[in-house]
């Protein structure tokens, strides 16, 4: 019965560490949680058969999460998950920017540093240079570079 709960709980360890590294990255609370898993199934196994046994235990298991690991990534199965498009249209492309440096408007979004606002009743996309600006503040265009428009907020 021991062998089943040891082989199990190394098992549930390396699956939740697969699912993190592949489905679900960057959470890491799922990778650490299938680690934690898997140490509390070596060390049962030391404590129910043995320093040699424990040994092997805590062998096999390494070998095991390495060998799906590399399984997992050469099988491609991200790859149904993963973004196959690319975006292609530019910042304010698809509208007629009328706007000059000095121009005064408001955000309508928060500018993080990038968002929306609207100039001369037309919403576009602005940016900052950096700086965090909640909604509906007024704002001041200080560059225009192409379809970039930069702005700071008014003091």
């Amino acid at each position: 019965m021991e062998w089943f709960f040891v082989l199990g709980l190394m098992l549930l360890g390396i699956g939740i560490i697969v699912i993190e590294v592949i489905f679900i990255p960057g959470t890491t609370i799922v990778g650490i949680l299938g680690f934690l898993v898997g140490i509390y199934g070596v060390y049962l196994g030391y404590e129910y058969f043995g320093t040699p046994t424990g040994h092997f235990i805590f062998f096999g298991g390494f070998l095991g999460a390495t060998i799906a690991l590399v399984a997992a990534f050469k099988s491609g199965a991200w790859e149904r998950f993963s973004l196959k498009e690319r975006m292609q249209n530019k910042v304010n492309e698809d509208i007629d920017v009328k706007i000059n440096v000095g121009d005064e408007g408001e955000s309508i979004s928060s500018l993080k540093p990038i968002g929306k606002a609207i100039f001369n009743d037309q919403v576009i996309e602005v940016r900052t240079n950096g700086d965090y600006i909640r909604e509906s503040k007024k704002l001041k265009v200080i560059r225009v570079d192409g379809q970039k428009i930069i702005v700071e907020p008014l003091n």
